[in-house]
């Protein structure tokens, strides 16, 4: 891969590692997400207009992804709600792309290098190692966490491999992007109709949160999608996980959770991992 695609996956990343922030630092998980997705769904309705449809056969992907989304959104908000950033978003980042990589080459006909396993496998270590390890004294993560965190990844995996495909055959990967932000709002909005007068007081108080939310997510997922019409989908969704990095420093400074001295190694199998999926 070049330079330009690895710092462009690398700022995809940090990106999302922020607005997952700030849907952690929100007092109700849920409805701080769906306000996200919202946030991220109001420009990309505002810039539909003016650009051109997705090719038809990416349809059907698009309209599985947002089905997807709908389970992610739901578990993201459970995962925070039960157990710390520093431990849900670890499982959820760094089981999806190992799972991307065992299915991608019969579903997308990709075959991978044994070092961009290696380096997937780095990647994944590090994750998992910083998401599972608590220190002396500490209370054992939470199950509930634990249990919503790892069926996310799985959805995680499902949609990334859903997009990596209905990006391709889009041939127009920004438009496919804003319709997938506008189409999962849309979605999650509609499963939330029991709730709809929690979230329009929630909303009130909290939309400037949700927008810059919003914006944030539909950056980052942009960019990883524009990356994965230009590099194989497995390596751009192992690289992509190097959010943890991010989310880790997030976590520890402005989340006040308690990062310790094996967890800190964990983060460097994660750079290792990084740096040897550049050389790959």
């Amino acid at each position: 891969m070049s330079g330009a695609i690895v710092l462009l996956v690398l700022v995809a990343a940090l990106l999302h590692a922020s607005w997952n922030a700030l849907v952690k630092a929100g007092p109700d998980k849920l409805l701080s997400t769906v306000l996200v997705a919202c946030g991220g769904a109001l420009p990309a309705a505002l810039a539909l207009p003016f650009l051109a449809l997705p090719a038809p056969a990416s349809w059907p992907w698009l309209i599985g992804s947002a089905c997807c989304h709908l389970a992610y959104y739901r578990l993201l908000a459970a995962a925070y709600a039960h157990g710390d950033m520093s431990h849900a978003y670890p499982l959820m980042r760094g089981s999806a792309p190992l799972l991307v990589a065992l299915v991608s080459a019969a579903l997308v006909g990709e075959v991978l290098s044994v070092r961009q396993y290696g380096a997937i496998a780095l990647i994944c270590a590090g994750v998992l190692a910083m998401g599972l390890w608590r220190g002396p004294g500490s209370s054992p993560p939470s199950r509930r966490a634990t249990l919503f965190a790892l069926l996310n990844a799985a959805v995680i995996a499902c949609y990334t491999l859903v997009d990596g495909i209905g990006a391709r055959l889009s041939g127009a990967p920004v438009a496919y992007t804003l319709w997938l932000f506008a189409l999962s709002a849309l979605v999650l909005l509609v499963s939330m109709v029991g709730k709809r007068r929690a979230l329009a007081d929630y909303g009130r108080q909290y939309w400037r949160t949700g927008l810059l939310g919003g914006l944030v997510s539909m950056a980052s997922y942009g960019l990883a999608l524009w990356a994965m019409t230009a590099a194989p989908v497995a390596v751009i969704a192992a690289l992509r996980e190097t959010s943890i990095l991010f989310a880790a420093l997030i976590a520890g400074v402005f989340l006040r959770e308690r990062l310790g001295v094996r967890r800190l190694c964990a983060v460097g199998l994660i750079a290792g991992g990084a740096v040897a999926m550049r050389f790959a």
